[in-house]
Parts: structure tokens; sequence; C-alpha cells
């Protein structure tokens, strides 16, 4: 086995190889504008750590979400165009599953990322591997009281201490803890993977103007 994860739906532009039963090469950089620009250098730079090349992939993870438009698309047309010219499948997981993995913590707490527009990216969990409820984009102060005397992972709950005092690491999304995290699955034969699908949970900030301006001579 040797799994491509990345992930673009966050800030992070993040990719990783894992091997079945470890990490063997990592690279992540946080830059909320540069997805598109800094995530085939990322995937060259983890083959080339490794001493391997792109063939040599049996299957890819990538992150689903949510996350913004752009900066989401990126990793998933992405996978989408090396799945297709390696023959390989790709495997989706939640982007707030990644983080959760990460923090390895066991009892109950959440997952919060930034959603722009002053919202936040957020789902609850039993344990690092165990989500209990679907993801969703609210306001931190309207889910606040829920959370409430929780842990709360991510770039999100740093943002808004207020609502989320017990910020906790991981700040940013690991494609090393999703490949960690899909090779895990894929061992256990549990599946639980979702389709490579971007989730959106809203309408892209760019809209087509409803009223177009005449602008031809009458």
């Amino acid at each position: 086995m040797l799994l491509l994860a990345m992930d673009t739906a966050t800030p992070a532009v993040t990719v990783a190889l894992h091997d079945g039963d470890s990490v063997v090469a990592e690279s992540s950089q946080v830059d909320a504008r540069r997805h598109g620009e800094l995530l085939l250098p990322a995937v060259d730079r983890v083959l080339k750590e490794a001493g391997l090349k792109l063939d040599a992939v049996t299957g890819l993870v990538v992150g689903v979400g949510p996350g913004p438009y752009t900066g989401l698309r990126v990793g998933l047309v992405t996978a989408a165009a090396f799945s297709s010219a390696l023959g390989v499948p790709v495997h989706g997981l939640c982007t707030l599953d990644g983080l959760a993995y990460a923090s390895g913590i066991e009892g109950p707490f959440a997952v919060a990322t930034d959603a722009r527009r002053k919202e936040v990216y957020w789902a609850r969990y039993a344990d690092a591997r165990t989500r209990e409820t679907d993801a969703a984009v609210d306001r931190p102060a309207d889910i606040a009281e829920r959370l409430a005397g929780l842990p709360v992972v991510g770039a999100g709950a740093r943002l808004y201490p207020e609502a989320f005092p017990d910020a906790r690491d991981p700040e940013h999304q690991s494609a090393a803890a999703l490949a960690a995290l899909a090779a895990e699955k894929l061992a256990a034969g549990d599946g639980g993977f979702l389709d490579p699908q971007p989730m959106y949970l809203r309408r892209p900030d760019a809209q087509v103007p409803k009223n177009y301006k005449v602008v031809t001579p009458k």
C-alpha cells in the first residue's frame, strides 16, 4: 500500500505519503490564497523525499471539506486527475475528521475551522475516531452553548476564543493524519469513506450578477 493524501479545504496546503504502516513523507504550507500554486510542487516534494515516483501510488486520499469553494476544489480536482491517470481509487474523508484524528483526544470534543464570513465549520466528536454530528457551518456565538465545557480543536477555536475558550492543537489540517486515518480504515476493512465530491455547506462567495448592465448603444 502507498497512499498519497492531500487536503486543500483549509488554509493549509498539505500532502503526505503513507505506506500502510507509517508516514513516509509529508509537506504542509499555510497560505489561504495559493492552493493551486503550492499543491503540485508539494506532491513532487514528498515523492522526491520518499525516493518514489507517482506511479508507485496505489490509492489516493483527499479531504472533501467542508471548506471554501476555490481552495477545496484544487485538492479534489488534483486527486481526480491522478486517479484517472494512475487507475487507482480515491478515498474521500471529511477534513474535520483528519483534525480530530490528529488531536488524539480520548473524550468528547469538537473541531472548528475557519469558514470566513465570521463563521466556522464544525462537528462534535465522541473521541478522535468517532464523529457524533454532521459537519455544519454556524456563527461561533450560536453554537458556544452547545459546545460549552468541551475542548475545541482547530483554527476556528483560536479565532473565536470568547466562544471556544479551551482551544486545542492541531490548529491546521495535516495530510499525514488524514492518510493515517485512511490506512487504518482500509486495514480494518470497515469502509466509511466519502465520495470525493466537495462538501460546501453553503453557496460560494462569488455570485453571478442577476441583472446585467446594458453597455451597448440603443
